[in-house]
Order: C-alpha cells, then structure tokens, then sequence
C-alpha cells in the first residue's frame, strides 16, 4: 500500500487516521516505506504522522540529532501536536531521546526501535547519559 506524502510550509509527510497521534521518525537510511506496516496497522484507530526528516536536504556541517530534533519541533508546532507518542528508529529514536528531553512537555510517551545514541557518543555528544525517561 502506498500513501499520499503531502506538503506544506517546506515540510513532507504522511498523516494517516485520527485520534491520538503516533508521529514516527524514521532511521538515516530507513525510508519512509520501512513504517507502512505500522501506518496501516495503526491508522485505524490512531492518527498516524511521519515526517521527512531533512537529513539529506541541510548542509552537512549542520546536520545532527539536535538539528533534526529543532526540525522536529518545529513541525509539531506548525501541526499544532500536543499529547504526542513519538516512534523513533535508529537515528529516528535518537532524535526522539534529544526531542523528548529537551521538550517532555509535548509528549505522552516515547518508543525507541534499533535506536542510535543509546550506547555511542555519536553526533556530538548528544547521549543522554545517566537519564531514563519515563512519560
């Protein structure tokens, strides 16, 4: 199954469902097909968001998971998201650790998948070390 990836205000992505919002991040070389298992499973009975993370779009001197983490901030604001579940794979999930610490408050819960950054100090030194979050 194929979904429609719309475009707004310099963002793409795929918004499935309604109901309580499960926002996915997906992997530095996942694509956005590697979640059409989950947005069909899920899209159901939750609304489904899964934005391109602009990894290949920013200059390379600026791209990292505090960077991405900003753009991810900025698209929950442009959504107007509150209350989110966010899903984070690999470089994904790493960017859902620097997002969910550094804005808890958006958040009802964070799922991590094949993370990055939780047993490296990777792009920066950006590991949460010494912290477990629980939301």
């Amino acid at each position: 199954m194929s979904f429609a990836l719309k475009e707004e205000r310099g963002f793409k992505y795929i918004d499935e469902g309604e109901g309580q919002v499960l926002l996915l991040l997906h992997g530095l070389m996942g694509g956005l097909s590697n979640w059409e298992e989950v947005i069909e499973e899920f899209r159901h009975k939750y609304r489904v968001i899964l934005p391109l993370l602009p990894v290949y779009e920013l200059p390379v001197i600026t791209t990292g998971v505090k960077t991405l983490s900003k753009f991810v901030h900025k698209f929950i604001k442009y959504k107007q998201l509150q209350n989110v579940i966010l899903l984070g794979n690999s470089l994904g999930g790493h960017v859902g650790l620097i997002y969910a610490l550094t804005h808890p408050e958006k958040l009802r819960a964070l799922v991590l998948s094949g993370s990055s950054g939780l047993y490296e100090n990777a792009f920066g030194g950006s590991f949460p070390a010494g912290k477990v979050w629980i939301l």
